[in-house]
């Protein structure tokens, strides 16, 4: 009798691994990949910085005021 309730708990288990740990992982990859951000260096100062923060003048990401000067 407990080896039929353990062989169940293993046949539950692997087909949890199966169907939905594959699909948890592409989920998290897909967060992962919305979270990257595109980093440029201030021309300045060389400090890198996010492009979404940086100012940008010429074409060129500057990191502050100070180095946009």
């Amino acid at each position: 009798m407990i080896f039929k309730a353990l062989a169940f708990l293993a046949v539950v288990f692997i087909v949890y691994l199966v169907f939905f740990k594959k699909n948890r992982e592409s989920v998290i990859k897909k967060s992962m990949k919305k979270n990257e951000e595109i980093m440029d260096a201030c021309p300045t100062c060389e400090t890198f910085v996010s492009k979404e923060d940086a100012i940008l003048s010429n074409g060129k990401y500057f990191c502050s005021k100070e180095c946009l000067k």
